[in-house]
């Protein structure tokens, strides 16, 4: 039941999407998820600020997903991700922010797993 919601700096073509979208649904997998349930959701030409300036090129990825995954595989989604924004919407890894969210209640379909 993972999550992957993205803000971006940068306007998403609709074939951008499908492809960062396709490259996340690969990486979920280090996260021991399957794409099956993967949900990505993306708002582009999102203004972010860092170190107090504008980011023309940047990204804030939250990455949430029922239960927990351990320490060496968020490090390694993050790498994942930042390779994914970097190669298809030229966003640089140091202006990129990955956070991860551990859920213990998620519901679908009417009913909570």
């Amino acid at each position: 039941m993972p999550f992957i919601d993205s803000k971006v700096t940068v306007k998403l073509t609709e074939e951008k999407k499908n492809s960062v979208k396709t490259r996340l649904g690969q990486a979920i997998s280090i996260l021991h998820k399957s794409e099956n349930y993967l949900m990505v959701g993306f708002e582009d030409e999102y203004d972010l600020y860092m170190s107090g300036n504008r980011l023309e090129k940047g990204a804030y990825v939250s990455v949430s997903l029922f239960g927990n995954a351990s320490s060496d595989d968020y490090e390694k989604m993050t790498g994942a991700i930042c390779d994914i924004l970097q190669d298809e919407l030229g966003i640089p890894w140091d202006h990129v922010y990955v956070t991860y969210h551990g859920v213990n209640d998620w519901g679908w379909n009417g009913r909570n797993f």
